[in-house]
């Protein structure tokens, strides 16, 4: 097993769009990226290089090498989200390589934005594989890693704030998503019980929209509406220095987690120069928690009782 002196990212997500932009941008800073995904290419081959950064021509490969070629410490490792034993194996590949895993960020996504009359059963359930199951996978899969660190590190989770208008017109998609979220809030707390105090899990989610696969259309009708992905990449950068009592169970966006480091110039992010897109998320979102936060009345563990088969 080789051990890297850097520390090490798995960027799960990071063919294009957003998730390309936190995997170079964590390179930039000294990190050894893992960057995994499905896609693959022959990047020696890949004309015009790099690609266009928001295409299919852009992938695990491509990314990699514009990495590596700027100086930086990449691997490509291929992963389908969907397959809890492709997750392992990507993890394993990371340790056989590296040996080490210091942060991870879940970036994958599959979107869908439709009624639930509109939204064919298959379509939910690839969502639920590849944005929660996934997400838990990954985590499940990483989580010993971290143990063997002695619990020191980060994971960052692209998952929006809970709130109620994030269910509207997209009901499907929003139960997956907001189940990442539901995650981050609940490891964060098996974190801080089981004494866990130098890891942390955060959320992150866009104040407005950003410049990628997704919002492709906006791009030819809207682009004064959008920012760059390395807002995004700032902000994550930002969350892994920070405490982690300033971070943990934090559900994010990108901008006002940046004010809060005392970042409040936005116009290099703007994709049409001088303009101010518009934000897209509340000024404000509920208080999650109760005055009976901590407590936890009679605790069960289930792995400490018999428990019913599944």
């Amino acid at each position: 097993m080789a051990t890297s002196k850097n520390e090490v990212a798995l960027v799960v997500g990071a063919s294009r769009g957003i998730g390309r932009q936190i995997a170079i941008d964590l390179a930039k800073e000294g990190y050894a990226v893992v960057v995994a995904a499905k896609s693959t290419s022959d990047a020696s081959q890949t004309l015009p290089f790099p690609p266009d950064p928001n295409s299919r021509q852009s992938t695990i490969s491509t990314v990699s090498r514009e990495i590596r070629e700027a100086g930086g410490e990449a691997t490509p490792i291929t992963v389908d989200t969907r397959d809890y034993t492709s997750i392992q194996r990507m993890v394993d590949q990371t340790i056989a390589k590296y040996g080490r895993l210091d942060v991870l960020v879940y970036n994958s996504g599959a979107i869908w934005w439709a009624s639930v009359e509109k939204t064919p059963m298959k379509r939910f359930q690839l969502m639920q594989q590849v944005n929660v199951e996934g997400l838990y996978g990954t985590v499940q899969a990483t989580l010993p890693q971290f143990e063997k660190a002695g619990w020191k590190g980060r994971i960052v989770v692209v998952s929006p704030p809970i709130y109620s208008r994030f269910f509207r017109g997209k009901t499907a998609y929003a139960m997956g998503k907001v189940g990442m979220s539901v995650l981050t809030k609940g490891l964060a707390m098996d974190f801080e019980r089981e004494g866990k105090k130098d890891m942390a899990i955060t959320s992150i989610w866009p104040a407005t929209a950003i410049q990628s696969a997704a919002t492709e259309n906006l791009v030819k009708e809207g682009a004064e509406d959008l920012r760059k992905a390395s807002i995004f990449s700032d902000a994550i950068l930002a969350m892994i220095r920070a405490p982690v009592s300033e971070v943990n169970g934090q559900l994010e966006l990108d901008e006002d987690f940046l004010r809060k480091k005392g970042i409040v110039e936005f116009a290099k992010y703007s994709v049409v120069p001088g303009t101010s897109p518009r934000r897209i998320m509340p000024a404000e979102f509920p208080d999650l928690t109760v005055s009976e936060q901590n407590d936890e009345g009679r605790r069960v563990d289930s792995t400490k009782s018999r428990v019913s088969k599944l």
